[in-house]
């Protein structure tokens, strides 16, 4: 995979303390990926990101083997049960809700018809083992993660996190489909902290905006050691026009300390052309919420336009104006009191 970005953005905030920002190329974005077939039902996925906004050296994202079959202990060995179940272990993105699916995983951003990924980002690379089921349409996930991005033997953190989702999936003719998914995600206290919304270590996807917020700007991070999430996922084919939607909710599993975020997105597309090659559409993506019981409110929203042209089925490049601006009390005082930035993001994506 590799991606570039042309940006465009201006960014204010009530002081006007926020640094200047020009328009210019973003570093280049770039993945390897290998994808391997160890045996009839079971193959292995491999991603390294070779350069990207937070590490621009390479490193090992993670990786998972996918068992279909069983056949490596004999052949035929629960076929029928097989043919309704799939497992993945590894050291990788676990499923939980739908939004990662629609993400950039760094360079991999040809999934996202957007450039920037939603504000509360649920994506982290742990060690995870779940099986899945898929009957004619039907989706059951169970899987567990020990909950750490950073590994370690030290008795200090032993928490474990299960996820779950069940769903609905099908083509009911050649013009409609329909997809509905709820998705849960509980970790335990003997954590000392969560990753589901801090996970993603490649970095965010605008660069330079907010000053002091480091690499990982302009997502959202709840900040809770241990946390319960819910995410809703809708999703609607009709022809050219499509729609996405997310509702969720994190608490924070520390009743004493409380503190909660709710986030609302809504994707709407049309592709058209003669294979669907090109695309215009919106997104509308805010949370609201609280760190603790105790800090005030804060409020983030964000408005994508653009479109996309698919030069290939394996090249695109997308146009998009993106507004994010920030509210709530939880600002007062700060560097994004009164702050919003806004502007035009070129991308050129290339994945084979």
């Amino acid at each position: 995979d590799f991606a570039l970005q042309f940006q465009g953005f201006t960014q204010t905030n009530s002081g006007d303390s926020l640094a200047e920002i020009s328009p210019n190329f973003n570093l280049p974005t770039a993945n390897l990926n290998f994808d391997v077939q160890l045996a009839d039902g079971m193959r292995m996925h491999l991603r390294t990101y070779l350069s990207s906004r937070h590490h621009s050296e390479a490193y090992v994202k993670g990786g998972y083997m996918q068992i279909d079959k069983l056949d490596f202990i004999s052949e035929g060995f629960a076929s029928d049960l097989m043919d309704v179940l799939r497992i993945r272990v590894g050291m990788d993105e676990y499923n939980y809700g739908d939004t990662h699916f629609r993400r950039s995983d760094n360079a991999a951003a040809i999934y996202n018809p957007f450039v920037g990924n939603y504000l509360m980002d649920s994506f982290s690379t742990e060690p995870f083992m779940e099986v899945s089921m898929l009957n004619n349409g039907i989706i059951a996930v169970l899987g567990a993660t020990n909950g750490r991005l950073n590994q370690s033997v030290a008795a200090t953190d032993d928490g474990i996190a299960l996820y779950g989702k069940v769903g609905y999936d099908s083509q009911i003719n050649e013009d409609l489909r329909v997809r509905l998914t709820g998705s849960f995600y509980n970790s335990t206290d003997k954590g000392t902290r969560d990753y589901l919304y801090h996970g993603d270590r490649a970095g965010g996807r605008y660069y330079g905006i907010d000053d002091g917020r480091g690499d990982f700007s302009p997502r959202i991070n709840t900040g809770y050691a241990y946390q319960t999430a819910f995410q809703i996922n809708p999703f609607v084919k009709f022809q050219g026009l499509e729609f996405f939607g997310v509702f969720e909710m994190a608490s924070n599993g520390d009743d004493a300390v409380g503190g909660s975020f709710t986030q609302l997105g809504a994707e709407a597309l049309y592709r058209f052309g003669n294979n669907e090659d090109f695309y215009v559409g919106g997104r509308f993506n805010s949370v609201t919420g609280e760190f603790t019981d105790a800090t005030p409110t804060y409020e983030v929203s964000r408005i994508n336009v653009g479109g996309g042209w698919f030069l290939t089925d394996n090249v695109l490049t997308k146009l998009e104006y993106v507004s994010q601006t920030y509210g709530g009390d939880y600002t007062t005082g700060s560097a994004l009191e009164g702050a919003e930035f806004s502007g035009l993001m070129l991308e050129a994506v290339i994945s084979f």
